[in-house]
């Protein structure tokens, strides 16, 4: 609680300047709507349903049932899914994406305040449909990393690549691991490191405690963008066509405007890559869409 409303006070206190918010790829709009699910209350991941651009899935955090919850863009609560078979042991991020034309959700289960965790997991299920109030895994990805446990709340799935990413929380700098979309075996994967965040990520101005973690991750659906959330800002990593995600975290990222919530850990691309949506920790969070520029 202390932590939300240090990071509030910090953010009301930095208004940006018109001439820097002019240039930036996506603009914060005003909320408009806030999340009314009364079982949301510690939102820790946000995906685009592949198949409708008026839905959104949110997962909660560690404690909580192992369940999606589906809202619109306007805040409503559309009903809830049980994921069943698994147990929500620590889920940090919640990713989208289309397989042989087929809609997917991918839970991540890899928070580790202490990096202790000696496996984590990642659950890949089909999007339910719209009556669905259960669903069913479709396939696991066991995994450990290649240089020992690691906290991690950001993980996103590169579609075009057919990749999963995670980027560390509380390492300096944040570290960025690879791993398959869809293992070909029933032994845990080994994450791969493939990068860092080259540039230290802002913490505002009196700095936000733990302001510089990564607490988010999504990766547009064209493959061009990978968006980092943190307790002040988003950043925007941009990748040409053929380079690699290395090259692209070794950038300075563009920073956008910061989002003003107070405890966020969710982001997301839609499927057309013209918003972002984020939303905060705790109940009936306002829903953020940054917009870009030219289609506000």
């Amino acid at each position: 609680m202390l932590l939300a409303r240090f990071a509030l006070l910090c953010l009301t206190a930095l208004p940006l300047r018109a001439e820097v918010a002019a240039g930036l790829p996506f603009v914060r709009q005003e909320p408009v709507a806030s999340l009314l699910s009364p079982a949301v209350g510690e939102a820790s991941g946000l995906a685009m349903s592949p198949a409708r651009g008026d839905r959104l899935w949110i997962i909660n955090d560690s404690g909580s049932a192992a369940e999606l919850h589906r809202t619109g863009l306007d805040g409503a609560d559309l009903g809830k899914v049980a994921v069943q078979g698994v147990k929500n042991t620590d889920w940090e991020d919640l990713s989208s994406f289309v397989q042989a034309g087929k809609p997917y959700l991918l839970i991540a289960d890899t928070g580790d305040n202490g990096s202790v965790r000696p496996e984590c997991q990642l659950y890949v299920v089909a999007e339910p449909k719209e009556t669905d109030r259960e669903a069913a895994v479709a396939w696991t990805v066991r995994f450990t990393y290649e240089d020992g446990p690691r906290d991690c709340e950001s993980v996103a799935v590169d579609e075009k690549a057919g990749k999963i990413l995670l980027l560390s929380k509380r390492t300096t700098p944040p570290f960025l691991y690879e791993l398959p979309l869809k293992p070909t075996g029933n032994q845990p994967l080994v994450a791969r490191k493939v990068g860092k965040i080259t540039d230290p990520l802002a913490a505002g101005m009196p700095p936000i405690p733990f302001g510089t973690q990564p607490t988010g991750l999504d990766v547009s659906c064209d493959g061009k963008l990978a968006a980092v959330v943190t307790y002040f800002r988003v950043f925007l990593f941009s990748r040409a066509q053929g380079e690699s995600w290395e090259t692209a975290f070794a950038r300075e990222p563009v920073a956008l405007e910061p989002h003003r919530l107070r405890q966020a850990e969710s982001i997301c691309f839609s499927r057309s890559c013209a918003e972002l949506f984020l939303v905060s920790e705790g109940g009936k969070s306002p829903l953020v869409c940054c917009r870009r520029r030219g289609e506000e």
